[in-house]
């Protein structure tokens, strides 16, 4: 069985590679949806779709499921949305989501959803991750070593402190 994991990932943390963990306890195969893949370069969504599936797929390389880390563009049509994802992505039988929306979405396509995989959520999030990007706080200890070496190799974090910067004229 193959389940799907939806999500900006900016960036992928070790909150993100927690649920994927136990979401491969349940299925053999993860779909890791990029979602929002056409943003980037803002301070709300820092990295590109490559960066992230980067990240994904370095991060999960030795995962003992297999993984597909997808890129997939907003759509903004909620009514077809699920259509939408399901063409860039392998077959998938069970979505895995805590997200009201996605919940309802895919519950009103037929699809089983499963909740409750959130992982110590108060500490482990992008917005978090972010923010210590910014202050120059350790954000290194919320991300996977391989997830540190994209951001590095992106120059991520100066990245994400330009596009903070407010423009006053």
């Amino acid at each position: 069985m193959r389940g799907l994991h939806v999500g900006r990932f900016q960036p992928f943390h070790h909150g993100h590679l927690k649920v994927v963990d136990m979401i491969a306890e349940e299925v053999e195969e993860v779909v890791v949806a990029v979602g929002s893949a056409q943003k980037s370069h803002s301070t709300r969504n820092p990295f590109t779709a490559g960066e992230r599936v980067s990240m994904i797929t370095k991060a999960l390389e030795d995962h003992e499921a297999t993984t597909y880390a997808i890129p997939v563009e907003d759509l903004n049509r909620n009514a077809v949305w699920t259509e939408h994802l399901k063409s860039f992505c392998p077959p998938f039988q069970v979505v895995y989501s805590n997200n009201p929306l996605i919940v309802r979405l895919f519950e009103e396509d037929g699809f089983e959803v499963r909740k409750g995989h959130l992982f110590e959520r108060d500490r482990y999030s992008g917005t978090e991750v972010r923010q210590r990007m910014i202050e120059g706080d350790d954000w290194r200890e919320l991300v996977p070593d391989e997830v540190e070496d994209v951001v590095d190799e992106v120059d991520g974090v100066q990245r994400i402190r330009d596009v903070d910067e407010d423009d006053y004229y």
